[in-house]
């Protein structure tokens, strides 16, 4: 038999940038908890506003099926002596499994091995319902909430205070103690426009039933409702509603019955520069900024209210006279920080603590700026304007703006910048520093600001590191993860031609670390920025091997990695990359073995007597010399494809010649061969690597 399954947990409001995750947990954990009992199921549907969190499954069995339990025993040769008595390991089997002993000779089966003492037992399935409230406690206890709490009387531990539970299951209401609540039936409607209680009738009426009572359960469906009336009260003024998907989601979790509503404030607020008008509508009061054809911000915002108001007016008079205050400071900031330099700034920033034991702001942006000058000759850019970007970089930290909207660093920064005069240069860089900011984000237009976020960067790291506090596990405060992928990616998507270990010797020298320390922090910090590139290429769809390949030659140049990758990659899809992989293989396998870290001498021609021995010879010097200029322009994947001409002469090799023949100089002499084969494809990758399995 099959019953529909509905379990609500009813809450004080949970933290609206949590609700999605745990939304998602509990149905996942949920169903883990089904597949684990053996329990089918059907449709599953998942729901969360606010004040809930609910899952319906459809076609959920009422009963585990039954399960045939096996135990083995010991093997029938340790179990019964020579005149067939039981020993002592069957008599324990037997007393384990309730047998007689008299009847062990009964429960002897083969395991496909030998023949053992077994017992087959058939365990009946346990009801379903019977299983659900430890299933669900568990769930709920392992949600991923970074901080609970208890409320009145109660110890139980959860995100929220929780007010009410419902567990339905198999057409009857399920009395259960769930986080110290007994369930039932009966939910509640919307804080303001419900009725009170609302009792569920079934699994599937929930839904509909809730809708009756202002509150819309499905969260996709009020994101839905959200986008769709945000976007369409702009058209209203021939506006388009810049619709943030971060902020969609949070609207969404904050609001059960959600109504666009369209407020409006004062013109000339639009002096002020339209990131900090956003920022202090988007951060502060949740709205969704406007702007016109040409992308410029238009005097008007929407908000989402989470009630149908019987007079909207006086929802979205309240919504300006909240943001007009926030606006007026944004701009009574932006007047007096101009009054100011950023050059004036830099002083103050010797009051502001970078790290205890790497010293002040100040401090960083005088290496900062060392190194600007240092890295501009690699990323092209002027290294008078690198060194006067790097200088400003941390000045409108101290900045009022910057001090009430800590997410416009760098923002107002480019703004003052240009207030005083700076080179365009100079005030785009002062923005382009913490490029990229997220996934996906963009990297640095120009190359001061290129230069200014790779320099800033490296500081970071090696500062982070030279003082022993690297990341570990998701503790990362200072976000060296993400600076290691924006180094890496701006590297590549600006083509930068710079070995990083000469750019972290760069940045290490502006410590003043003795020789050991220095030597320490380099390898960790360049192993470490590295390593990024391992799941980097994963999430590019490239194999481990082909990132093993080249990872494991030590390169340190980014932009000749990626190229190497690349070229590997295109290796494998030729049909001669197989048969070369396995003989590299088997290549680096005998070279280990007879030379370990010698270098032999060098192929003397006259030791070369087979046929085929001659041939390889021949086609190792023809390649080295034809590899050199390809090598020069690191076309790598033409290398690589012309090296796969060598399939028919190593195989050739392999067939007729013995290699460790008998005679030392020939023995030698053919090691000495494989070695220099083996360096022609060591100039790309090590391409065994490619082998797996064996």
């Amino acid at each position: 038999m099959k019953s529909d399954f509905l379990f609500e947990l009813g809450t004080e409001e949970l933290p609206p940038k949590a609700l999605l995750g745990l939304s998602e947990a509990l149905t996942s954990g949920i169903l883990a908890g089904f597949k684990s009992a053996n329990l089918a199921f059907g449709e599953v549907s998942s729901f969360a506003t606010p004040r809930r969190l609910a899952v319906v499954v459809r076609d959920l069995v009422v009963k585990a099926p039954n399960i045939e339990v096996v135990n083995w025993g010991p093997p029938t040769k340790v179990a019964f002596d020579g005149d067939g008595s039981a020993t002592k390991a069957a008599q324990a089997f037997a007393k384990k499994n309730n047998l007689v002993l008299t009847e062990l000779t009964n429960n002897v089966e083969h395991d496909g091995q030998q023949e053992k003492l077994c017992v087959r037992k058939t365990e009946e399935g346990k009801d379903t319902a019977a299983l659900l409230p430890d299933l669900i406690n568990a769930v709920l206890l392992g949600l991923p909430v970074a901080k609970r709490m208890t409320w009145g009387s109660s110890k139980e531990l959860f995100v929220r205070p929780v007010q009410w539970a419902v567990l339905l299951f198999d057409g009857k209401t399920c009395e259960e103690s769930i986080l110290g609540i007994t369930s039932s039936n009966v939910t509640q409607g919307h804080r303001f426009h419900g009725s009170g209680d609302l009792t569920i009738k079934t699994p599937l009426s929930y839904e509909k039933q809730l809708q009756d009572q202002f509150v819309i359960a499905s969260f996709e469906r009020r994101r839905s409702i959200i986008r769709e009336g945000v976007a369409n009260l702009a058209k209203t003024i021939d506006g388009h509603a810049v619709i943030d998907p971060t902020l969609l989601d949070e609207v969404s979790a904050l609001n059960e019955w959600p109504v666009p509503l369209m407020g409006h404030f004062d013109a000339h607020f639009l002096a002020v520069p339209a990131e900090a008008l956003i920022s202090s509508m988007k951060e502060h009061q949740k709205y969704f900024h406007l702007i016109d054809d040409t992308d410029q911000l238009l005097p008007a915002f929407i908000t989402v209210a989470n009630i149908q108001s019987n007079d909207p007016s006086q929802v979205v008079a309240g919504n300006e006279r909240v943001i007009r205050p926030r606006l007026a400071d944004a701009a009574f900031f932006y007047k007096n920080d101009r009054l100011i330099s950023l050059e004036q700034r830099r002083q103050s920033l010797k009051r502001v603590v970078f790290q205890d034991k790497l010293g002040s702001v100040f401090d960083k942006t005088e290496r900062v700026a060392n190194l600007c000058s240092q890295l501009a000759p690699y990323t092209g850019a002027n290294a008078k304007l690198a060194r006067r970007a790097g200088e400003l970089c941390k000045s409108d930290l101290v900045t009022d703006m910057v001090g009430e909207f800590a997410d416009l660093q760098g923002v107002m920064g480019r703004y003052y910048a240009l207030n005083d005069g700076e080179d365009t240069n100079v005030a785009e860089a002062q923005l382009e520093q913490y490029l990229p900011r997220f996934s996906g984000d963009r990297t640095p237009d120009n190359a001061v600001g290129a230069t200014l976020a790779l320099a800033d960067k490296l500081d970071t790291l090696v500062g982070i590191f030279s003082i022993g506090q690297p990341p570990s596990g998701s503790r990362d405060p200072f976000a060296l993860r993400r600076a290691s992928l924006g180094i890496l990616r701006i590297l590549l998507e600006r083509k930068i031609d710079v070995d990083l270990t000469k750019a972290i010797s760069l940045a290490a020298a502006q410590f003043g670390l003795d020789p050991s320390s220095l030597d320490k922090t380099h390898k960790q910090v360049l192993t470490y920025v590295l390593e990024r590139f391992r799941s980097w290429y994963r999430d590019e769809g490239f194999s481990a091997e082909v990132f093993l390949s080249v990872s494991t030659l030590d390169f340190a140049n980014p932009l000749d990695i990626d190229a190497r990758i690349k070229a590997v990659s295109q290796f494998c899809l030729l049909p001669e990359a197989d048969a070369l992989s396995s003989a590299n293989k088997r290549v680096s396998n005998i070279l280990a073995k007879q030379l370990g870290t010698r270098l032999p001498e060098p192929v003397n021609h006259a030791l070369l007597q087979e046929s085929a021995e001659k041939t390889l010879a021949q086609a190792i010097e023809t390649l080295e010399d034809s590899s050199k200029p390809l090598l020069a322009s690191r076309d790598y994947t033409a290398l690589l494809k012309s090296l796969s001409s060598l399939r028919e002469p190593v195989d050739r090799f392999f067939d007729e010649v013995m290699v460790m023949s008998e005679e030392p100089a020939l023995r030698e002499n053919r090691l000495s061969l494989l070695k220099r084969l083996r360096g022609l494809f060591l100039n790309v990758a090590d391409i065994s690597q490619l082998v797996t399995g064996k």
